[in-house]
Protein backbone atom coordinates (compact mmCIF):
# COMPACT_ATOMS: atom_id res chain seq x y z
CA UNK A 1 0.00 0.00 0.00
CA UNK A 2 2.80 2.43 0.88
CA UNK A 3 4.50 1.67 -2.44
CA UNK A 4 1.28 2.35 -4.35
CA UNK A 5 0.83 5.67 -2.56
CA UNK A 6 4.42 6.62 -3.40
CA UNK A 7 3.90 5.75 -7.07
CA UNK A 8 0.77 7.90 -7.17
CA UNK A 9 2.51 10.94 -5.71
CA UNK A 10 2.24 13.94 -8.01
CA UNK A 11 5.38 15.05 -9.79
CA UNK A 12 6.57 18.40 -11.14
CA UNK A 13 7.56 18.14 -14.78
CA UNK A 14 9.83 20.53 -16.63
CA UNK A 15 9.80 21.13 -20.37
CA UNK A 16 13.05 22.34 -21.92
CA UNK A 17 12.18 25.77 -23.29
CA UNK A 18 15.32 26.82 -25.17
CA UNK A 19 13.53 26.50 -28.53
CA UNK A 20 10.77 24.47 -30.12
CA UNK A 21 7.25 23.32 -29.26
CA UNK A 22 7.55 23.52 -25.47
CA UNK A 23 4.30 25.36 -24.67
CA UNK A 24 2.18 22.61 -26.26
CA UNK A 25 3.79 20.00 -23.98
CA UNK A 26 3.14 22.16 -20.92
CA UNK A 27 -0.54 22.49 -21.81
CA UNK A 28 -1.03 18.72 -22.19
CA UNK A 29 0.98 17.84 -19.08
CA UNK A 30 -1.12 20.23 -17.01
CA UNK A 31 -4.25 18.22 -17.94
CA UNK A 32 -2.94 15.23 -15.97
CA UNK A 33 -3.89 14.79 -12.30
CA UNK A 34 -0.55 13.01 -11.74
CA UNK A 35 1.28 16.28 -12.47
CA UNK A 36 1.37 18.93 -9.74
CA UNK A 37 2.69 21.46 -12.24
CA UNK A 38 4.36 21.53 -15.66
CA UNK A 39 6.79 24.40 -16.15
CA UNK A 40 9.28 25.79 -18.66
CA UNK A 41 12.95 25.04 -17.92
CA UNK A 42 15.75 27.24 -19.28
CA UNK A 43 18.57 27.07 -16.74
CA UNK A 44 20.22 25.11 -13.92
CA UNK A 45 18.06 26.61 -11.17
CA UNK A 46 14.80 25.78 -12.93
CA UNK A 47 15.84 22.20 -13.77
CA UNK A 48 16.81 21.61 -10.12
CA UNK A 49 13.17 22.24 -9.16
CA UNK A 50 11.57 19.51 -11.31
CA UNK A 51 11.29 15.73 -11.01
CA UNK A 52 11.27 14.88 -14.72
CA UNK A 53 11.96 16.56 -18.05
CA UNK A 54 10.50 16.67 -21.55
CA UNK A 55 12.77 17.76 -24.41
CA UNK A 56 10.44 18.98 -27.19
CA UNK A 57 10.53 18.97 -30.96
CA UNK A 58 12.21 21.85 -32.76
CA UNK A 59 15.77 22.32 -33.99
CA UNK A 60 18.11 20.01 -32.09
CA UNK A 61 21.22 21.87 -33.28
CA UNK A 62 19.83 25.20 -32.03
CA UNK A 63 18.83 23.74 -28.65
CA UNK A 64 22.27 22.23 -28.16
CA UNK A 65 24.01 25.45 -29.20
CA UNK A 66 21.97 27.58 -26.77
CA UNK A 67 22.56 25.11 -23.93
CA UNK A 68 26.28 25.00 -24.65
CA UNK A 69 26.77 28.76 -24.98
CA UNK A 70 24.80 29.45 -21.79
CA UNK A 71 26.80 26.88 -19.81
CA UNK A 72 23.65 24.79 -19.24
CA UNK A 73 24.82 21.69 -21.16
CA UNK A 74 26.72 19.92 -18.31
CA UNK A 75 23.77 20.32 -15.91
CA UNK A 76 21.36 19.14 -18.58
CA UNK A 77 23.48 16.06 -19.29
CA UNK A 78 23.64 15.20 -15.60
CA UNK A 79 19.86 15.57 -15.23
CA UNK A 80 19.28 13.24 -18.18
CA UNK A 81 21.64 10.71 -16.60
CA UNK A 82 19.83 10.74 -13.26
CA UNK A 83 16.18 11.73 -13.87
CA UNK A 84 13.25 10.59 -16.03
CA UNK A 85 13.50 12.34 -19.40
CA UNK A 86 11.44 12.11 -22.59
CA UNK A 87 12.69 13.40 -25.93
CA UNK A 88 10.25 14.00 -28.80
CA UNK A 89 11.54 14.43 -32.37
CA UNK A 90 14.46 16.86 -31.87
CA UNK A 91 14.53 15.71 -28.24
CA UNK A 92 14.96 12.12 -29.41
CA UNK A 93 17.93 13.23 -31.52
CA UNK A 94 19.52 14.91 -28.49
CA UNK A 95 19.09 11.78 -26.36
CA UNK A 96 20.73 9.51 -28.95
CA UNK A 97 24.35 8.38 -28.88
CA UNK A 98 25.09 9.29 -32.51
CA UNK A 99 23.51 10.65 -35.68
CA UNK A 100 23.84 8.72 -38.93
CA UNK A 101 23.02 9.61 -42.53
CA UNK A 102 23.29 6.77 -44.98
CA UNK A 103 25.45 4.96 -42.42
CA UNK A 104 27.97 7.80 -42.08
CA UNK A 105 28.44 9.26 -38.61
CA UNK A 106 27.85 12.99 -38.37
CA UNK A 107 30.11 14.61 -35.77
CA UNK A 108 28.79 18.18 -36.01
CA UNK A 109 25.90 17.73 -33.58
CA UNK A 110 26.24 18.12 -29.79
CA UNK A 111 24.24 15.41 -28.04
CA UNK A 112 23.10 14.70 -24.49
CA UNK A 113 23.16 10.93 -25.02
CA UNK A 114 21.56 8.40 -22.71
CA UNK A 115 19.57 6.28 -25.15
CA UNK A 116 21.72 3.53 -26.68
CA UNK A 117 20.56 4.22 -30.23
CA UNK A 118 21.70 5.93 -33.40
CA UNK A 119 19.43 8.33 -35.25
CA UNK A 120 18.81 9.20 -38.87
CA UNK A 121 17.65 12.81 -39.14
CA UNK A 122 14.86 14.02 -41.46
CA UNK A 123 14.26 10.42 -42.48
CA UNK A 124 10.87 11.12 -44.07
CA UNK A 125 11.96 14.16 -46.09
CA UNK A 126 11.02 17.85 -45.90
CA UNK A 127 8.26 19.56 -43.93
CA UNK A 128 5.98 19.24 -46.99
CA UNK A 129 6.19 15.47 -46.52
CA UNK A 130 4.86 15.59 -42.95
CA UNK A 131 2.12 13.08 -42.13
CA UNK A 132 0.05 11.51 -39.36
CA UNK A 133 0.25 7.78 -38.69
CA UNK A 134 -1.82 5.60 -36.40
CA UNK A 135 0.51 3.81 -34.00
CA UNK A 136 0.21 0.92 -31.58
CA UNK A 137 2.22 2.07 -28.54
CA UNK A 138 3.12 -0.66 -26.04
CA UNK A 139 1.98 0.18 -22.51
CA UNK A 140 -0.34 3.01 -23.51
CA UNK A 141 -3.70 3.34 -21.76
CA UNK A 142 -6.55 2.19 -24.02
CA UNK A 143 -3.84 0.60 -26.18
CA UNK A 144 -6.30 -0.87 -28.69
CA UNK A 145 -6.96 2.71 -29.84
CA UNK A 146 -4.24 3.84 -32.26
CA UNK A 147 -2.22 6.86 -31.18
CA UNK A 148 -2.12 9.71 -33.74
CA UNK A 149 1.62 10.05 -34.39
CA UNK A 150 2.41 13.39 -36.05
CA UNK A 151 5.67 13.24 -38.03
CA UNK A 152 7.25 16.56 -39.10
CA UNK A 153 10.76 16.33 -40.60
CA UNK A 154 11.03 13.43 -38.21
CA UNK A 155 14.04 11.26 -37.40
CA UNK A 156 13.94 7.49 -37.18
CA UNK A 157 15.92 5.13 -34.99
CA UNK A 158 18.62 3.75 -37.26
CA UNK A 159 20.16 1.21 -34.88
CA UNK A 160 19.66 -0.06 -31.34
CA UNK A 161 23.12 -0.38 -29.82
CA UNK A 162 22.08 -2.34 -26.73
CA UNK A 163 19.10 -4.56 -27.65
CA UNK A 164 19.07 -6.12 -24.18
CA UNK A 165 18.49 -2.71 -22.57
CA UNK A 166 16.42 -0.76 -25.09
CA UNK A 167 12.72 -1.59 -25.32
CA UNK A 168 10.91 -0.87 -28.60
CA UNK A 169 7.68 0.98 -27.80
CA UNK A 170 6.29 1.76 -31.27
CA UNK A 171 6.93 0.96 -34.95
CA UNK A 172 5.39 2.20 -38.18
CA UNK A 173 2.34 0.15 -39.12
CA UNK A 174 2.93 0.53 -42.89
CA UNK A 175 5.35 2.02 -45.42
CA UNK A 176 5.61 5.81 -45.63
CA UNK A 177 7.46 6.88 -48.76
CA UNK A 178 10.86 5.20 -48.69
CA UNK A 179 10.56 4.44 -44.95
CA UNK A 180 9.38 0.85 -44.51
CA UNK A 181 6.78 -0.70 -42.25
CA UNK A 182 8.35 -1.80 -38.98
CA UNK A 183 10.69 1.19 -38.68
CA UNK A 184 11.19 1.96 -34.98
CA UNK A 185 9.75 5.33 -33.93
CA UNK A 186 9.69 5.10 -30.11
CA UNK A 187 11.89 3.43 -27.49
CA UNK A 188 12.41 3.25 -23.76
CA UNK A 189 15.62 2.56 -21.84
CA UNK A 190 15.30 2.61 -18.06
CA UNK A 191 14.24 6.12 -17.04
CA UNK A 192 14.51 7.51 -20.59
CA UNK A 193 11.83 7.62 -23.30
CA UNK A 194 12.22 8.74 -26.90
CA UNK A 195 9.70 9.25 -29.70
CA UNK A 196 10.21 10.43 -33.28
CA UNK A 197 6.72 11.93 -33.48
CA UNK A 198 5.03 14.97 -31.88
CA UNK A 199 2.42 13.91 -29.27
CA UNK A 200 2.09 17.54 -28.15
CA UNK A 201 0.48 18.47 -31.50
CA UNK A 202 -2.56 16.26 -30.82
CA UNK A 203 -5.39 16.39 -28.30
CA UNK A 204 -4.49 12.90 -27.10
CA UNK A 205 -2.60 13.05 -23.80
CA UNK A 206 -1.96 9.31 -23.48
CA UNK A 207 1.75 9.54 -24.39
CA UNK A 208 2.20 12.25 -21.76
CA UNK A 209 0.38 10.06 -19.24
CA UNK A 210 2.61 7.12 -20.23
CA UNK A 211 5.73 9.17 -19.54
CA UNK A 212 4.45 10.59 -16.26
CA UNK A 213 3.49 7.13 -14.94
CA UNK A 214 6.88 5.82 -16.04
CA UNK A 215 8.57 8.68 -14.19
CA UNK A 216 6.48 8.11 -11.06
CA UNK A 217 7.40 4.43 -10.97
CA UNK A 218 11.10 5.14 -11.48
CA UNK A 219 11.14 7.83 -8.77
CA UNK A 220 9.33 5.51 -6.35
CA UNK A 221 11.98 2.82 -6.91
CA UNK A 222 14.79 5.31 -6.26
CA UNK A 223 13.15 6.42 -3.01
CA UNK A 224 12.83 2.89 -1.56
Amino acid sequence: MAQEQEQQKQIRVGVLALQGAFSEHIILLNTLPQVSEAVAVRNAKEISEVDALVIPGGESTTMALIAERSGFMPTLKEFVRTHPTWGTCAGLILLSEAITSGGTLKGDQKLLGGLSITIKRNAFGTQKESFEAGLHVDGLDNAEKLFPGVFIRAPVIDEILKPDEVEVVAKLERDYGKTPKGTIVAVRQGHLLGSAFHPELTRDNRMHLFFVKMAQEWIAKQNK
